[in-house]
């Protein structure tokens, strides 16, 4: 708690709504990495639709207790990044599926409600979705043809048998209905589930024993990520595409032959899928039912070579695809990608991600054997909402410890000082408290002749700087006026802010790093208080002023790149929310 005000986001410390989306989204993973592994590997029927059915037994039952907007899709997403850990090279699949459902479940609940019908609907749906992405890629993988090839099987079926309705869309409309049954059947679950838990005391956590995640990432030799190379994957992937589907056989052996060679031999991963004997098994499937298909199965038609080349084309689509896949997915893995996040909307989506690794080996360690699961399903999601509600009061703990500070970074004369002005009016607004100093420039015909210094909150003006040496370059070339020097680090003094929810510094750049300016202010603000800290700083410095200050885990803007001013300002000012 920082002046009767927490932290919204931070490098150590997440809004509730992500910490329980963290756990949630943690025992997801855990039950798909874990329980996932055993029914795929005993080739369990519809172990995909058994996964989702436990998700959503989970989302929908604790959702009587936590009325919160935004907790599935939220869940959702944590649950899909931890499936990287799982060792499949197969993983944007089951990560697409995964956000879908509780992106489907969340619209559902947000349309109609809390109600029987939002939760029906919604798992349902969710539920559903197995069957259509399954669809869509089957139809990514093989392309067109595979839909051809289907509708040829499927009228030869009803020929064979004198069936007078529609059998393109039979056999999908009665596994679309059965996979809706079981969605509707899983919510219900879920139901009952979060009525019994709210009636049941809470259940208490017991310590369990951390292990090693299963399917874990192994250390060895670090894979040497580079942005070049996913572009190059990018375009190698589409151009061999373009060519299977727009040149002759020849052409496809050219391309596809030697781009396959290049990832395989970068991406070890990408083999994991053309060594198993169930992919070759299909790949022979595809090509004789192609033949038959095309040729034997329509009326006069003799050229077996055309149906052979579809079924060839369909399955070098499927190679193509699966290496290719597989490449993206390890480049998309880069850490330079990941940290994107903290310039966007989902800054807190890193923070989230790692409480979920910290918490993944012990929601493994705890989680029951089936018997159990099945026997008292409530006991389970109560205990696992106690361990929420207790790393949620771990968390604010940590918070209250911790300081928070923010870079709005630009280089000179890009608005950063109109940016601060603009924060200072928000905060205002919301009742929060700012403090420290902006850095008023005065231009004349164009050119900056010096500065004043305001104090936020006296609202006192000084002069500060004025333009002494205009034939040289940098800070050297204005002559510092010891009022406005007084006026600022009177206006940063630790004393003077006790009452300050934020203090803002505008700006720290080469004097700070020669140990002048505002040099030992941030420097006594950071070591004496746990006030949140604004500081503007040029582009160009960033990385020096977070070396000489120990602000390593400061959230960085980029004013006027990654966002307009005004976007800017909210996500700001939504940084501190007032309790």
């Amino acid at each position: 708690m920082l002046g009767g005000y927490k932290l919204k986001t931070s490098v150590t410390g997440i809004s509730d709504k992500w910490v329980r989306a963290s756990i949630i989204g943690t025992i997801w993973a855990a039950a798909e990495i874990v329980l996932g592994s055993f029914l795929h590997n005993l080739r369990v029927p519809f172990s995909g639709n058994i996964l989702t059915a436990i998700a959503l037994v989970i989302l929908i039952s604790v959702s009587y207790k936590w009325r919160v907007h935004g907790l599935y899709w939220r869940a959702g997403v944590i649950c899909a990044l931890m499936k990287t850990m799982s060792p499949s090279a197969v993983i944007f699949g089951p990560m697409i599926a995964i956000v879908s459902e509780s992106f489907l479940l969340e619209a559902s609940v947000r349309l109609f409600g809390r109600t029987f019908a939002g939760f029906i609907v919604g798992s349902m749906l969710a539920m559903s979705w197995n069957l259509v992405q399954k669809i869509i890629s089957l139809i990514i993988f093989y392309g067109g043809n595979l839909v051809d090839l289907y509708g040829k099987l499927t009228d030869y079926a009803a020929r064979q048998f004198n069936l007078k309705f529609d059998t393109f869309w039979a056999p999908l409309l009665l596994l679309l209905s059965f996979y809706a049954v079981f969605g509707a059947a899983a919510a219900i679950i879920g139901m009952r589930t979060g009525r019994k838990l709210i009636s049941r005391p809470a259940e208490t956590v017991t310590p369990v024993h951390e292990i090693k995640t299963p399917g874990g990432r192994k250390e060895g030799k670090l894979f040497a990520y580079s942005l070049l190379w996913l572009a190059a994957d990018i375009i190698l992937v589409a151009g061999s595409l373009v060519i299977l589907s727009l040149t002759r056989w020849i052409y496809w052996i050219i391309a596809v032959g030697p781009v396959v060679t290049i990832l395989v031999l970068r991406y070890k991963r990408a083999m994991r899928q053309l060594s198993r004997p169930g992919f070759w098994i299909t790949f022979v499937l595809i090509t004789m039912l192609s033949a038959l298909a095309f040729t034997a199965f329509q009326s006069g038609s003799k050229d077996i070579a055309g149906g052979v080349l579809i079924g060839i084309q369909m399955n070098l689509r499927a190679v193509m695809i699966i290496v290719g896949f597989a490449a993206l997915g390890t480049e998309l893995y880069n850490p330079v990608i990941r940290n994107l996040f903290s310039r966007t909307h989902f800054r807190q989506l890193p923070l989230a991600l790692e409480l979920s690794a910290a918490n993944l080996p012990s929601m493994i360690a705890d989680m029951p054997d089936f018997k159990t699961a099945i026997k008292d399903p409530v006991s389970i999601i109560g205990r696992m909402m106690a361990r929420v509600e207790k790393r949620l009061g771990e968390v604010k703990s940590e918070q209250a410890q911790k300081r928070q500070v923010i870079i709005i970074s630009g280089e000179v004369g890009k608005g950063k000082t109109t940016a601060l002005r603009d924060l200072v009016a928000s905060l205002k607004g919301r009742n929060i408290t700012p403090g420290g100093v902006l850095a008023l420039r005065i231009v004349e015909n164009g050119i900056t002749t010096g500065y004043d210094i305001l104090d936020i909150k006296s609202g006192v003006r000084a002069p500060f700087m004025r333009l002494s040496r205009p034939e040289i370059m940098g800070v050297e070339r204005f002559t510092i006026y010891d009022e406005g020097l007084q006026n600022g680090l009177q206006a940063l003094d630790p004393a003077n802010n006790k009452g300050s929810d934020v203090v803002i510094v505008d700006e720290a750049g080469p004097l700070e790093l020669k140990g002048a300016g505002w040099s030992g202010r941030i420097s006594e603000l950071l070591e004496k208080t746990n006030i949140t800290l604004v500081v503007a700083v040029r582009k160009a410095l960033v990385a020096k002023i977070k070396e000489k200050f120990g602000i390593n885990d400061a959230i960085v803007f980029e004013q006027g790149v990654l966002t307009d001013r005004e976007t800017l300002i909210k996500e700001i000012s939504g940084i501190i929310v007032k309790v």
